[in-house]
């Protein structure tokens, strides 16, 4: 990954501005937008496209710094931010390139394949402080998650209706969550299913299909007919943000990102197109 990253950097760095456009925010959609940097300079080598991640907030606070010209979101603006724009008079282009499904993993040998939505804000919150109540182990539950700043930390606390619990781990990215889950047979994370469809058919971790009370079946964020059917509790739209001060400069990236290959792209990622 970082050499990939590095690669998209000295293009940039040799570049015409008026076609370098700078890429910055939601961890969930990095690697996604690294595959279509690549492609897309192999169809169009007079652009370049610079790729990083740091979180939703990292790549909406560089909009409102001037220090990108697309930032990638996997959450809508809050209201702080959109009066930030606002007060600044930044106008943005709001798109909605692909969807995405949270799922929570465990270790491959977590003896429960299905959680139900009560049961995993209680774990998740901090309510229940080992697995007892839900598997009848004792193991202590440990929370692996995101920073504040991370548009799926927001987006799940919000769906569940909790705060984390604060001894939650505060991991850098999804990268760093996988990492923790294959080595801790009582941890729980959240990662983006793209992230980790790959993963998941090695069975590296373990995803858990959720269990909606209202609903009658379990859904897996990996089952591509329910993503679509809209019946998975935490799938989500991902958003790029551009300021049309950039509209003009990224709109040959964003046609790519539109076109049959950027779509095959997407759904090779493991995301979803449902639009």
């Amino acid at each position: 990954m970082w050499y990939r990253f590095v690669f998209l950097l000295l293009i940039c760095a040799c570049s015409n501005d008026s076609r370098s456009v700078k890429v910055k925010g939601s961890d969930t959609e990095v690697n996604l937008a690294v595959t279509l940097a690549e492609r897309f300079y192999k169809v169009n080598p007079a652009f370049s496209v610079a790729i990083s991640g740091g979180g939703s907030g990292l790549g909406i606070a560089s909009l409102l710094n001037g220090q990108a010209d697309i930032a990638n979101s996997s959450r809508r603006l809050n209201a702080e931010e959109d009066s930030l724009f606002k007060v600044k008079k930044i106008k943005l282009h709001t798109i909605v390139f692909a969807e995405d499904a949270t799922a929570f993993i465990v270790h491959k040998e977590f003896p429960l394949d299905t959680i139900n939505i009560p049961t995993l804000r209680k774990v998740l919150s901090g309510r229940y402080r080992t697995w007892k109540p839900v598997t009848g182990t004792s193991m202590p539950i440990n929370i692996y998650g995101r920073q504040s700043n991370s548009g799926t930390h927001a987006f799940v606390q919000e769906r569940l209706g909790i705060r984390f619990s604060r001894d939650a781990k505060e991991m850098n990215g999804n990268a760093q969550i996988m990492e923790g889950i294959k080595a801790d047979r009582s941890g729980i994370g959240y990662v983006g299913a793209g992230y980790i469809a790959h993963e998941a058919k090695e069975r590296a971790v373990k995803v858990l299909y959720i269990r909606d009370p209202k609903k009658a079946t379990a859904v897996s964020p990996l089952d591509e007919k329910a993503i679509m059917e809209k019946r998975y509790a935490f799938q989500r739209p991902l958003y790029q943000f551009i300021p049309s001060t950039s509209w003009e400069k990224v709109k040959t990236f964003i046609d790519f990102e539109r076109s049959e290959e950027g779509k095959s792209i997407i759904k090779a990622s493991g995301y979803y197109i449902t639009r």
